[in-house]
């Protein structure tokens, strides 16, 4: 996950830790592309709004990157404009705040379809 929010970071980690996932969390997005690499996640959760790159840039990054393609990306944002998000190829929105309960059915769909 990244967002540059440290508090919506542990919320959302614990979270999907108490469900059994296993979480890597980031709030560096220039960063973010290699730590997906060395990582090899199942789903990436971006924030939108970031300092430096925004989330719907990095996740064109990962939809266009020949390894990252088909990795499911949800985007969080309190900016929800659908039709932006959908353009960079995300494959789930949530709109901030959102609930725990919200997040782990996106997730879940997505990760356990």
């Amino acid at each position: 996950m990244l967002d540059d929010n440290q508090d919506i970071l542990d919320i959302v980690k614990e979270a999907l830790l108490y469900e059994k996932f296993e979480v890597k969390v980031s709030s560096d997005s220039k960063n973010f592309i290699g730590m997906v690499n060395n990582y090899r996640p199942d789903l990436v959760i971006l924030d939108y709004k970031l300092n430096g790159p925004k989330g719907d840039d990095i996740c064109r990054q990962l939809k266009t990157h020949h390894l990252f393609n088909n990795l499911p990306v949800i985007i969080c944002s309190a900016y929800l404009n659908n039709d932006e998000f959908t353009d960079c190829g995300c494959d789930a929105t949530i709109a901030k705040p959102f609930g725990l309960e919200e997040l782990m059915d996106k997730v879940n769909g997505l990760v356990c379809s």
